[in-house]
């Protein structure tokens, strides 16, 4: 079957891979969307591991339910792409983001497991989870990169009135200032070095302004908020996102790093020490977390699809993946029907 696979350095090709191979424990499923997130980039840019097929967030339809009593031949799902273990603390305490074992073969990020960019894909039965017929295929395939965002504003604690700042306008950051808002803060900022985004995040109405980050942001933010934001989502892992969320959250505030560096980064820890601030990274989300988004599809009590920008065949992966990285665009969100070519 055709796919889409990591080939160098910011280059994916399509290519001919072998049907999966079920084990004890996987299902198999007709991908229908799957998504391009933020982490495949970081693949993308790396050029490695050679070979991988990506695309973590995902809807399917059940092919063969390989003895799972709960799943049936045509069954839509998604699921989340983790791979813990199932039996240590972390997992029985309903965080399978700290298993040791969550990544190792995590669907779409590992090359035992490929992704959605394939027609046809193998995923654990335990971590299924049946979509709705409220939930659209878009919706859902749209489920993963939402729960990341619920999952740093839980950490944030967000209280009626804060004052909110986020930093990076993808996908994680628009869904983070979504449910700020949702969550009661009085006024959401986004800071961006892309104005094409930074004013979308206005005009979709998620946040109620934003600062252009290659500018003196900070002295354009303290004439705003004075006293500094109660809150930051870092959702870039760069060192001048990470330093400005440091320097912009007022003292004993909170700053939540949900953005991923690849490598280590210099920040100016001393802003931490002398402000007592507390800083906590944000990995994933909870199961509850995952399902809570496919709930609120549901109920229509959220609306995603308003960061769809596209959705596009196999051919257009590569391109999608420069347009999404080319810093002058206002593209959001990207799925892709692996069906086309």
């Amino acid at each position: 079957m055709k796919c889409v696979a990591i080939t160098s350095a910011k280059q994916l090709n399509i290519k001919d891979i072998e049907e999966p191979k079920l084990e004890n424990g996987d299902v198999l499923i007709a991908v229908k969307k799957t998504g391009i997130c933020g982490s495949d980039i970081h693949y993308w840019e790396a050029g490695a591991p050679v070979g991988m097929v990506m695309g973590h967030e995902y809807v399917g339809t059940v092919l063969d339910p390989n003895g799972c009593e709960d799943l049936k031949v045509g069954d839509r799902v998604t699921a989340l792409p983790i791979s813990p273990c199932g039996h240590c603390s972390a997992c029985l305490s309903g965080n399978p983001q700290y298993c040791l074992e969550t990544w190792n073969h995590a669907t779409g990020l590992s090359l035992d497991y490929p992704g959605g960019l394939a027609p046809k894909m193998k995923i654990r039965s335990d971590m299924i989870i049946k979509v709705p017929d409220s939930v659209s295929d878009e919706e859902a395939a749209m489920v993963e990169p939402t729960a990341v965002g619920l999952h740093a504003i839980h950490l944030a604690d967000i209280k009626v009135g804060d004052k909110v700042l986020i930093i990076g306008g993808g996908i994680i950051g628009l869904v983070s200032a979504m449910f700020a808002k949702s969550e009661g803060a009085s006024y959401v900022a986004l800071s961006e070095t892309n104005a094409a985004r930074g004013q979308k995040s206005v005009d979709l109405q998620v946040a109620d302004e934003w600062f252009d980050a290659k500018e003196n942001i900070l002295e354009k933010m303290y004439q705003k908020i004075p006293n500094g934001f109660d809150k930051v989502i870092e959702c870039c892992g760069n060192a001048p996102a990470v330093s400005t969320a440091l320097s912009a959250v007022k003292p004993g505030g909170s700053v939540i790093l949900v953005g991923v560096s690849l490598g280590p980064i210099q920040v100016p820890t001393a802003i931490a020490v002398t402000r007592e601030l507390t800083v906590k990274g944000a990995i994933a989300y909870t199961k509850d977390e995952f399902k809570t988004c496919i709930d609120l599809m549901a109920n229509k009590q959220i609306d995603v699809l308003k960061f769809l920008s596209k959705i596009v065949g196999l051919s257009q992966v590569q391109a999608s993946y420069e347009e999404l990285t080319s810093g002058t665009s206002d593209v959001i969100k990207i799925l892709v029907d692996p069906n086309q070519e």
